[in-house]
C-alpha cells in the first residue's frame, strides 16, 4: 500500500469478502489485546497485600470471554485455531492450556453452579439430638493466581503478533483489490468517517 503522510478525514466502505475478512482479524487482535491488558492489571492486582476479590473475578473472566471469543468460527474463517496456539513461541502444552482456559470461561459464565463460592446447607442439633436449626456454609473457591494470568497474556500475546501479520498480509490483498475500482465506482460505495486519534 503506499504510504500516505495525511490522515484521510472520511473513506469508502467496503463490503467484500476480503474486507470483511479483515475487519474480522482486526475484532480478533483487539480482543487478543483486552485479553492481555486483563491480564496487565491481574498482574497487578494480585501482587497487592490485599486483593480487591471483585476486580480480580472480573478481569479474569473478562480477559477468558475475550479470549475465546478469538476462536469463534465464523462464515469468514477467520478465526485461531489449536493450530495458531500450538504456532506460537510460548514453552509447554500449549494446547492443553488453551483447552482449560476454555472450560475456565464456560465454567465462569455458563455454569450451573456459583462460580465463587460452594454453599452447603445442613441442621444443627440439640445436646439431646433433635434438630434445632438449619446451617449454611459456603467455601470460597481459589482467585486466579499470578502463574496462570502471565502464561495466559504470554499466549494472548503471541496470538496477537501472529494476527498482526495475518492483518498485513490482509490489508494489502483487500488494497490490491480495491486499487482496481474506478473513481465512479468508489464514489458509489457508502462514505465512512474517519475519526482522528
Amino acid at each position: 500500500m503506499p504510504a500516505s503522510t495525511t490522515t484521510p478525514s472520511s473513506a469508502r466502505q467496503l463490503a467484500t469478502p476480503g474486507a470483511l475478512g479483515l475487519a474480522d482479524l482486526v475484532a480478533i487482535f483487539d480482543d487478543l489485546q483486552f485479553t492481555l491488558g486483563c491480564c496487565e492489571r491481574l498482574v497487578a492486582e494480585l501482587a497487592h497485600p490485599r486483593v480487591d476479590a471483585v476486580l480480580v473475578e472480573a478481569l479474569w473472566v473478562s480477559a477468558l470471554n475475550s479470549y475465546a471469543r478469538c476462536f469463534r468460527t465464523g462464515d469468514r474463517g477467520m478465526g485461531l485455531t489449536v493450530a495458531d496456539v500450538e504456532a506460537t513461541e510460548v514453552a509447554g502444552e500449549v494446547a492443553e492450556w488453551h483447552a482449560l482456559l476454555g472450560r475456565l470461561r464456560d465454567f465462569s459464565l455458563d455454569g450451573p453452579v456459583n462460580p465463587r463460592e460452594t454453599y452447603s446447607v445442613g441442621v444443627s442439633q440439640s445436646p439431646a439430638g433433635a434438630a434445632s436449626g438449619v446451617v449454611i456454609t459456603s467455601a470460597a473457591r481459589p482467585l486466579v493466581d499470578d502463574v496462570t494470568v502471565r502464561q495466559t497474556g504470554r499466549l494472548a500475546f503471541e496470538l496477537s503478533r501472529l494476527v498482526d501479520e495475518r492483518i498485513k498480509e490482509h490489508q494489502q490483498k483487500v488494497f490490491d483489490a480495491a486499487s482496481k475500482l474506478t473513481a465512479a465506482q468508489l464514489s458509489a460505495l457508502p462514505a465512512i468517517e474517519v475519526a482522528s486519534q
